[in-house]
């Protein structure tokens, strides 16, 4: 048979193609850039990158629908979708890295970030939990690296290193919990173990399972109370890697964990919002439950934006957990739409961030004030990006909280049960305003001190804030244009 007839390699032809992009990558930086400046390799780098994504985009558009050897790769429109969406936002996450001087090696952190992301496009396309283990792994490695890339800085090293530590425990909850369902059902198939599971009812090794898989990916979404890496993470780590932590691989995490937990248990749900009986929802439902109100009140008490960043994260997890909870088609759009927009919002206000720390060599809200008169376009931009967060209308943060929180109490025998958490989500989003609008405050009321001059920020940061900024205010005024290409069947 032909090989390029190959159904296997027909459908992991982006992902190969991303590959090839991130080796030409490495060898152009190697060979040709090594006595070029630090900006013009990273240029070249985010260049090729943004080519070889625009590349596998066009071969995801051309490819079929279906799925190969049983589930060990699938294809749908929404997988195709979610898959465009991690090359795109993986493309601007390198743009971001241009003018952030944390390393000279371009080529090495692009390749980590591409592989990354190729190991995301794997992890929403399969249907198979040993196939997923090891994308998500590939996915977790990279990460790790990413985030201690900065070989000049303490904190990026101790980042690594925790990162590297918890995370390799919650891959052992995880492989743990994999392997209790490959010991009752024979097989890792995600739709073979649904139908085993189906019958064996409050099997107690069945719950064991579920226990173990809802730990292991509430580690990688940053739940509570599984988040405790992600704020020493995202303070520590290079701000692009932390933007890539933040927004690129919450998309991917997010859809494998709905996908494993709907496809291969949908019969083990439970009845969250019934007496309580034995099953995912309920632990998803409480791991959303103690997310947002820890992430929302801990950040109250932050004073380092990257802080308040990754607290505001664990509060948005527990949101969108309910997504999960839900589990109908509409919650699984309306979390694709929320996850998608989050990360858009997300490597906004890191690129804000980084502006910042640049100019004044520290992220505390003190190094923001007066932002407003020393860089409009900063100011501007970061506050679309923080009331986004925060669900203030027209921008996209607040569709997405809307729609997610509609789709929530859609199903007549559910909302009853799930009101409360739709309240909880509700509550918890009128505290995260206060500590978002004291950023604003800092920003746009608060003068800045005497030494501080006008910031000098690189026109290429500016024209990427500005397009973050369109892009959240469009996508929230007009949602149809994301929402009519997130297709669930």
């Amino acid at each position: 048979m032909n090989w390029m007839h190959n159904p296997l390699l027909t459908m992991a032809m982006p992902e190969a193609v991303v590959t090839a992009t991130a080796l030409v990558i490495l060898a152009v930086d190697v060979m040709g850039l090594r006595g070029a400046g630090r900006r013009a390799r990273f240029a070249v780098a985010a260049t090729i990158a943004t080519v070889g994504a625009a590349a596998a985009g066009v071969v995801l558009h051309h490819g079929g629908m279906g799925c190969v050897l049983g589930g060990v790769l699938t294809a749908t429109p929404l997988i195709h979708f979610v898959q465009a969406a991690i090359l795109a936002l993986t493309a601007v996450a390198l743009w971001s890295a241009v003018d952030t001087p944390f390393t000279e090696n371009a080529g090495e952190f692009a390749l980590m970030t591409l592989l990354a992301a190729v190991g995301m496009m794997f992890l929403v396309a399969t249907a198979d939990v040993l196939v997923l283990f090891v994308a998500l792994e590939l996915v977790s490695l990279s990460l790790y690296l990413l985030a201690g890339f900065d070989k000049r800085s303490a904190r990026s090293a101790e980042a690594g290193l925790k990162y590297f530590l918890f995370g390799g425990m919650s891959a052992g909850f995880l492989l743990f919990g994999f392997s209790l369902l490959y010991g009752l059902a024979n097989t890792t198939r995600m739709t073979a173990l649904a139908t085993a599971v189906a019958g064996m009812g409050a099997n107690p090794l069945l719950l064991v399972a579920m226990v173990m898989v809802v730990i292991g990916f509430g580690f990688k979404v940053a739940a509570a109370p599984l988040h405790f890496w992600a704020p020493d993470v995202y303070e520590g780590a290079p701000l692009p890697s932390a933007a890539v932590i933040a927004s690129v691989s919450k998309v991917a995490s997010f859809v494998a964990f709905y996908r494993v937990l709907t496809l291969a248990l949908p019969a083990a749900s439970g009845e969250a919002w019934r007496h309580g009986a034995p099953g995912w929802a309920v632990a998803v439902a409480a791991v959303a439950a103690l997310s947002m109100l820890w992430g929302n009140l801990v950040a109250i008490a932050q004073t380092s934006v990257r802080r308040l960043l990754a607290y505001s994260a664990v509060g948005h997890a527990g949101y969108m957990l309910l997504g999960i909870v839900a589990h109908t088609n509409q919650s699984l759009q309306a979390l694709v739409y929320y996850a998608v927009t989050y990360a858009v919002t997300t490597l906004g206000a890191f690129a804000v961030v980084a502006a910042v720390e640049q100019q004044t060599g520290g992220d505390t809200l003190a190094d923001f004030e007066g932002l407003s008169r020393r860089s409009p376009v900063m100011a501007a931009g970061m506050m679309v990006f923080l009331l986004s967060l925060a669900g203030i209308p027209p921008l996209a943060g607040f569709f997405g909280k809307f729609y997610l929180f509609t789709a929530v109490l859609a199903m007549p025998e559910r909302s009853l049960g799930l009101i409360w958490l739709v309240v909880l989500a509700v509550a918890m989003s009128a505290v995260s305003l206060y500590y978002y609008l004291q950023v604003l405050k800092r920003v746009y009321v608060v003068e800045p001190a005497a030494s501080a001059g006008e910031m000098t920020v690189p026109l290429l940061r500016r024209v990427l804030v500005s397009v973050l900024a369109l892009a959240v205010v469009a996508l929230g005024a007009a949602p149809n244009v994301l929402l009519r290409f997130i297709v669930v069947q």
